[in-house]
Parts: structure tokens; sequence; C-alpha cells
């Protein structure tokens, strides 16, 4: 498996687990989310993507069993969450109306919090989960400084965020912003021509892309000759040359995949292996599109 280089301590893998659905599985016992990150970990795949709001803020928690239970797997994956979505569930069921808060309180609270439903005693990489209309980008990023200087996390980086909103936290910091969590897939192709790859690309930073199958809407009905191309090129598998289609672009997009079954997790890293040239990949692309480039 490919590993990517976000500093000189902080590497990822290629492709990246999302455990967005973690607490959703009817097992979320620690043995069944161990069997999950082994077979994760034995095709190369070591990174696990998390934020504190994933499953009404309980996902966090259903690996911090499993970490618990099994403490050896720890130093064998990086860990990602997220932090600053306030929605009215689990320990913030009290929240009024659902908000961002980039107050440094909030992060440093969000950290320690994330550090115990986690078992661990740090996060590889801790990112700011939306932008926010009331961020003071001077606190926010202090904040995340301070995460840093602390030891409690590795690095920093940040979610959904336009070039504009990196633009303003990054001059407030001291510490680099290492990557942007956005959407991109076959059916969610805005990123290559809007400027937030490219704004990527030009600083040499990596992008993870959240949602890499559309949310499962890539296997449904809605473009049939889409889902019937990509299941030609993945030869009967068309998550897979979706996932391919990703990784063959230059940017180093990092796909972030999220199953909760076995069997599908066995199957992550087939994407890696799939062909595509710039022809299949253009054909993809128009095809999504519904007509030819320009």
């Amino acid at each position: 498996m490919e590993r990517i280089s976000l500093t000189n301590n902080v590497t990822l893998s290629r492709l990246i687990y999302g455990m967005w659905r973690l607490s959703d599985d009817t097992d979320t016992s620690a043995s069944h989310v161990q069997a999950k990150i082994e077979a994760c970990l034995a095709q190369g795949i070591t990174t696990m993507d998390q934020a504190d709001i994933y499953g009404g803020y309980e996902a966090e928690e259903v690996l911090g069993h499993a970490l618990r239970a099994a403490p050896q797997l720890r130093d064998q994956i990086e860990i990602v969450t997220k932090c600053d979505i306030l929605v009215g569930a689990g320990r913030y069921a009290s929240t009024r109306v659902k908000h961002y808060d980039t107050s440094a309180a909030h992060i440093a609270a969000s950290v320690d919090h994330s550090l115990q439903l986690m078992a661990t005693d740090y996060i590889d990489l801790l990112l700011i989960h939306r932008p926010d209309p009331l961020m003071d980008h001077r606190e926010t990023g202090a904040a995340l400084d301070a995460a840093v200087a602390s030891g409690k996390v590795g690095s920093v980086g940040v979610s959904n965020f336009k070039p504009h909103d990196w633009n303003l936290l990054q001059s407030a910091m001291q510490t680099p912003l290492v990557t942007n969590q956005i959407e991109i897939s076959v059916l969610e192709t805005s990123a290559f021509t809007n400027g937030d790859l490219a704004f990527l690309q030009e600083r040499d930073i990596p992008p993870m892309a959240w949602s890499p199958l559309a949310g499962g809407l890539l296997f449904s009905d809605e473009n049939p000759a889409l889902l019937s191309l990509l299941t030609e090129i993945g030869n009967g598998d068309a998550a897979s040359s979706s996932v391919a289609w990703l990784l063959a672009h230059p940017a180093r997009i990092m796909p972030i995949l999220g199953t909760n079954s076995l069997s599908r997790i066995k199957a992550l890293s087939r994407s890696c292996s799939l062909p595509m040239d710039r022809e299949t990949w253009f054909k993809i692309y128009t095809t999504a599109l519904g007509h030819e480039v320009a």
C-alpha cells in the first residue's frame, strides 16, 4: 500500500478506512471492531478516519473499546478525528441548534474527550470539521498550534474548507495545515474544476476524499450508463473502478472508504491494482458529466 507523507512525522495509508458508521453496526463488540482493523492492516490500510460527531458522538468510544481490548493495535494505525460540529445528540443533547464551535475552549475539550474515548494519548491528525462563519481565526489557529505543541495531536488540517477559509486560518498559525478532507467522487466532480484541488496541488498538499462512492448513489438507477461502464472497467466491481479513478489523479487523493461488512473491507485494496489510463479516466468523467469535454 502506498504511503502519503503529510509531515516528517505523520504518514497515512493511501486508502483510509472510514468509521462514520462504526456504531451503526449490529455488532459493535471490541472483537468485531478489532477484526475490521486487522482486515485493513492485512492490506496495508493503516489509517482510521473518525470524528467526534460520528454515530451521534458514539463512534470514537466504540473504537476505544477495541483499542482497550487490543492495545497492540494502536501503534499499528493512524487515527484521524475531527471536531467543531455540535448537534443535539449524545453529550451535546442539550444543544438548542446545530452549530459550529471553533473556540479554543471547545477545541481543547474536544481533543481531551477524543483521547479519553479512543483510549489513546495522542491523535495523529486533527481536523476542523466544517468552516465556522463565526471563527476567530487567531483564536482557532492558536488552539490548533497548542494542541500540536502539547503532544496530544501530531498534525492538524481541515475538512470542507474552501481556499479562502484555508488561507484565513493558516495566516494565524505557526503549524502548517496538512490536508483538506473534501467530497470527491465520480458523481461529485466539482473539486476538479472549481479550484479546490488546484489550490491543494499548487501547495503539494494531498487531499482526503469523503464519500468517494457518492454515499451509494453510484449504484442507483440514476446513471445506468455510468454504472455499466464502471462495472465493466472494474471487471464486475464498480466500487473498485470508482476508487481507482480517484487514485489516478495527480493530486494524490486519499479516498476514505467506509463499510461494516468484513468481506467488503477485505476487498478495499483491489482498486490499487486496477489500471486507469488517461482515455479511460476521461471516459468515466464524461459519462458522469453526461457530455464530452469542451
